[in-house]
C-alpha cells in the first residue's frame, strides 16, 4: 500500500517542479497562472463524494487499481501538454484520479491500522512526502534538460506503472461473503451531511490544509520579499518546511502510541504555531527557515489521525467517512491561495500568515475531538489481514511495499 502513497506523491512532485516550464511556454501572467492551476484541486474537492460512495460499496482495493494505474500515466500529459487546453484537461484528470486514490488509499490504511492494531497512518503519508521531494527534485532535473525529458519521464512512468501493478495483487482482500453485504449497504440513499463529529474533523482538516498550503506557497515569498534575502534562498523555507514534515510523518506513529492522536495533534497544533510565530517575529531568514521546518513538523502528523479517526469514526464506510472530512479539508486547496493573497495585499503577508498562526491554535484546542472512547480493531479487519499474508506483529512495509 505504501507504494500508492510514493507514486502519488512523486506525480504531484514532477508537476509542481514543471510548473515554472510550462508557466513561461504558455507566456501566462502570475494571477492567470493561479487561476488555471485552481483546476486540479476543484477536480479532486468534487470527486470525493463519488469516491467515498464507490469504495464503501465495491471495496478500497477495486479503486486503488485503476486510479494508482492513472495517477501513475498522467504525469506523461503534465508534462508534455503544449497549449492552455491541454494543460487544463491534464490537470482536471490529475485532479480526479489524484482525488479518488487518495479517498481509497486512505479507507484501505484504516483497514490496514485496524487490523494492525497500532497507529500507522502517518508512515503512509511520510511515503506520500518522500514521493512528492523526490519527483520535485526529478522534475527540476528535468527542467535543466528538456532534451532528455521524454527518456527520463517515460522510464519513470514505467516504473511506477509496474510497481502499481504489483503492489495492486498485494492489497487488503474483501472479507469473505462481506462484498454482497456492502454492496446492498452501500446502495441505500446516502446522508446529505456529514454527521456532526465528522463535520468538526472536516474543519480541523480544512484549518489544517489552508496552514499548510499558507506555508508551502508563501514562505519563498515572504524570505525574498519581506526578509530580503537572495533569490536563490528563498527556496529554503519551502524545503526546511519539507523536511520538517517528512521527518514528523517518520515519528507520527510511535508518537501516535504515545500520546493517543488527540494528545498529538494538540502537541502538533501547537508546534505549528510555535514554528511559524516564530518565522514572522524573528525578522531573520536563518531563524525564518527554522520556524518554517518547525511548522511543517507540527503540521505533518495531523491529516493522518484525522483521516484514521474519520475511518474509524464510521466503520461500515470508511470511505465515505474520509470523503467527508477530506472534501471539506481540501477545499483549503481552492480558497486557501486566494485567502492569504487577498489578505496579503490589503495588509501585508506578514498580517495574511497570521491567519494560520490562529487556525493553528484552533487545531490545538479542539484536538480532543479526536479522542473516541472503546475504539477496537474489528474481527473482519483481522481476518482480512490475515487472507492477505500479513501478521498485526509485523511491520507494514513488509508487507505493503
Amino acid at each position: 500500500m505504501l507504494a500508492y502513497f510514493v507514486i502519488l506523491g512523486l506525480a504531484e512532485g514532477i508537476w509542481i517542479a514543471r510548473i515554472p516550464t510550462v508557466m513561461e511556454q504558455l507566456h501566462l501572467a502570475d494571477d492567470v497562472l493561479g487561476a488555471y492551476l485552481l483546476v486540479g484541486p476543484a477536480g479532486l474537492v468534487l470527486v470525493m463524494p463519488l469516491a467515498g460512495r464507490l469504495t464503501d460499496r465495491f471495496g478500497s482495493a477495486r479503486l486503488i487499481r485503476p486510479t494508482g494505474l492513472a495517477v501513475a500515466v498522467l504525469p506523461v500529459a503534465l508534462c508534455t501538454a503544449q497549449t492552455l487546453p491541454e494543460v487544463i484537461g491534464a490537470l482536471l484528470a490529475f485532479g480526479i484520479a489524484g482525488g479518488a486514490l487518495a479517498v481509497a488509499m486512505n479507507a484501505e490504511g484504516v483497514r490496514v491500522e485496524q487490523g494492525y492494531g497500532r497507529p500507522l497512518m502517518a508512515s503512509f503519508f511520510a511515503s506520500y512526502s518522500v514521493g512528492g521531494l523526490t519527483g520535485a527534485l526529478l522534475g527540476g532535473l528535468l527542467a535543466g534538460r528538456p532534451a532528455e525529458l521524454s527518456n527520463v519521464l517515460g522510464s519513470t512512468v514505467l516504473a511506477c506503472v509496474t510497481v502499481a501493478i504489483i503492489a495492486g495483487g498485494r492489497l487488503l482482500p474483501e472479507p469473505a461473503g462481506n462484498w454482497p453485504a456492502r454492496s446492498a449497504q452501500a446502495s441505500r440513499p446516502a446522508r446529505a451531511f456529514a454527521p456532526p463529529r465528522l463535520m468538526a474533523l472536516g474543519l480541523l482538516a480544512l484549518c489544517c490544509v489552508i496552514t499548510e498550503g499558507a506555508v508551502g506557497s508563501w514562505s519563498g515569498v515572504y524570505l525574498r520579499d519581506v526578509l530580503r534575502t537572495p533569490g536563490w534562498f528563498a527556496v529554503a523555507g519551502f524545503a526546511g518546511f519539507s523536511l520538517g514534515m517528512v521527518a514528523g510523518r517518520l515519528m507520527g506513529d510511535r508518537l501516535a502510541i504515545r500520546y493517543g492522536p488527540a494528545g498529538l495533534v494538540r502537541r502538533c497544533g501547537l508546534l505549528a504555531v510555535v514554528g511559524l510565530a516564530g518565522a514572522l517575529c524573528m525578522h531573520q531568514a536563518a531563524a525564518a527557515v527554522a520556524g518554517f521546518a518547525a511548522c511543517g513538523a507540527g503540521l505533518s502528523c495531523t491529516i493522518p489521525q484525522l483521516f484514521s479517526a474519520a475511518g474509524s469514526a464510521d466503520p461500515d464506510h470508511p470511505g465515505r467517512a474520509v470523503s467527508w472530512v477530506g472534501g471539506l479539508g481540501y477545499l483549503g486547496l481552492v480558497g486557501g491561495p486566494a485567502l492569504i493573497g487577498g489578505c496579503a495585499s490589503l495588509a501585508g503577508l506578514t498580517t495574511a500568515l497570521c491567519i494560520p498562526v490562529a487556525l493553528g491554535l484552533c487545531v490545538a484546542g479542539f484536538a480532543f475531538l479526536l479522542d473516541r472512547p472503546g475504539a477496537g480493531v474489528t474481527p473482519p479487519v483481522r481476518e482480512a489481514v490475515a487472507l492477505s499474508g500479513t501478521e498485526p506483529g509485523r511491520s507494514a512495509g513488509s508487507r505493503s511495499r
